[in-house]
């Protein structure tokens, strides 16, 4: 049965929790300043400020479109993709986990464009970050030796499609193109090899659960799911062969680099 606790108890609370929750005494609120903030629009009074302001938001706006400029311009599209569609082959569901996924196309894109990335850092950025160059230079330098690995791994075909679709004065050389042309043609170009790799990597698994349903209906096992008895044997298939091992050499020995 429920008691009532003893007056002393309930006077040592109230105590307790009013100095705990209480106010403040003088001395303590004189004692801890508490910081303000200000936000405010000023004048410019000399053209270098502005100019500052300018680099900073345009740096801001680079840094917001990062993710898009990593996945469109290197790499990393045919990576995911291929990952992708094995992981769909292998009917595993939710492993590996896209964490995992992501993170070994991060590291293989990485991988594959270090040489790119390398010769950026020694003929552009590392010059202007010593004064030598200027910007606009720095950025064109960057911009041509990106260009130069999307044009590697592009179809013909595709750029003479939007070459076409932009309908303006044919170039002499595909290194004269710009990058609105360059981007989107490498982009459909490494979708298309994606898929091709990614209906090379469904044969084998597709021939597995074909013959595994074969072998259920010939045994009148119609109410049994031939995919939870072909599971066990595609991941053994993949296992025995060393699947991690041939799809990533695979796929960083398929770009020109």
């Amino acid at each position: 049965m429920f008691r009532t606790p003893p007056i002393s108890f309930l006077i040592l609370s109230s105590i307790f929790l009013a100095v705990l929750f209480g106010a403040p005494s003088a001395s303590a609120q004189t004692s801890v300043p508490l910081p303000t903030l200000s936000f405010g629009v000023q004048d410019a009074s000399e053209p270098s400020k502005v100019a500052i302001s300018l680099q900073i938001l345009a740096l801001m706006t680079v840094l917001s479109i990062a993710p898009a400029i990593l996945i469109l311009t290197t790499s990393f599209t045919r990576i995911a993709v291929v990952l992708s569609f094995l992981r769909t082959a292998l009917g595993t569901q939710q492993l590996p986990p896209n964490q995992v996924l992501v993170g070994l196309s991060l590291f293989l894109t990485f991988f594959v464009m270090k040489p790119t990335f390398t010769e950026i850092h020694e003929g552009a950025l590392r010059p202007y970050l010593d004064g030598e160059l200027a910007v606009d230079v720095a950025l064109d330098r960057a911009s041509d030796t990106l260009k130069g690995f999307m044009l590697r791994n592009t179809r013909d075909e595709d750029l003479g499609l939007f070459v076409e679709l932009r309908a303006g004065e044919i170039p002499d050389a595909p290194e004269d193109l710009g990058l609105e042309v360059v981007v989107p043609s490498f982009v459909i170009s490494e979708l298309r090899t994606a898929f091709q790799m990614g209906f090379i990597l469904y044969i084998p698994f597709l021939v597995i659960d074909m013959v595994v349903a074969s072998v259920l209906m010939s045994m009148g096992m119609l109410m049994l799911p031939p995919v939870l008895i072909s599971l066990p044997f595609k991941i053994l298939l993949f296992v025995l062969v060393d699947g991690w091992y041939l799809v990533v050499r695979s796929l960083a020995g398929s770009f020109q680099v």
